[in-house]
């Protein structure tokens, strides 16, 4: 019957024999050992951390060690990661007021890394996937929020947004 959960075959029929389609997603908590569960976060980490290293030996303030941004060489327009090298020298130097300066929405994505990064490895120390599922909602949002930033740094009363 459609609405019933099914009686499993082969077994002894107790109160572990019935299963339900939601209870077959069951994933066993020692999966591997800690080591093998956090080595691609703790890659992950090694990766990022490289990058603001670089990024802070080699200013982007200095002409000729970073490309220059297309849109803004071309067409005079700031993108939404123009400054975002500038604010991660400032962030790697602890100078925070300019890291929001240079790009405020590179230091709030510099957030939200470290809070799903932590996430990540708590959940990877229990024995349990990362699981971030994104509906067209979270994607417009996520767009309509680049659009707008982008748009007000680019008008004249938007030039506290400059980097």
């Amino acid at each position: 019957m459609p609405g019933r959960p099914s009686r499993a075959r082969g077994g002894r029929a107790g109160h572990n024999a019935s299963v339900n389609a939601d209870s077959q997603r069951v994933v066993p908590s020692d999966a591997g050992s800690v080591p093998a569960r956090l080595a691609v976060p703790a890659g992950i980490l090694t990766a990022v951390v490289g990058a603001f290293a670089y990024v802070g030996a080699v200013d982007p303030n200095q002409p000729g060690h970073y490309p220059a941004c297309p849109l803004l060489r071309y067409a005079g327009v700031y993108c939404p990661g123009c400054g975002g090298l500038r604010s991660a020298h400032a962030f790697v130097h602890g100078d925070f007021a300019g890291a929001l300066t240079d790009n405020a929405l590179a230091v709030a994505a510099y957030a939200v890394f470290a809070v799903v990064w932590t996430v990540w490895v708590v959940r990877s120390l229990r024995g349990r996937p990362l699981r971030i599922e994104l509906g067209p909602v979270h994607l417009w949002s996520l767009g309509a929020l680049l659009l707008v930033f982008t748009v007000v740094r680019n008008l004249p009363f938007g030039g506290w947004l400059h980097p």
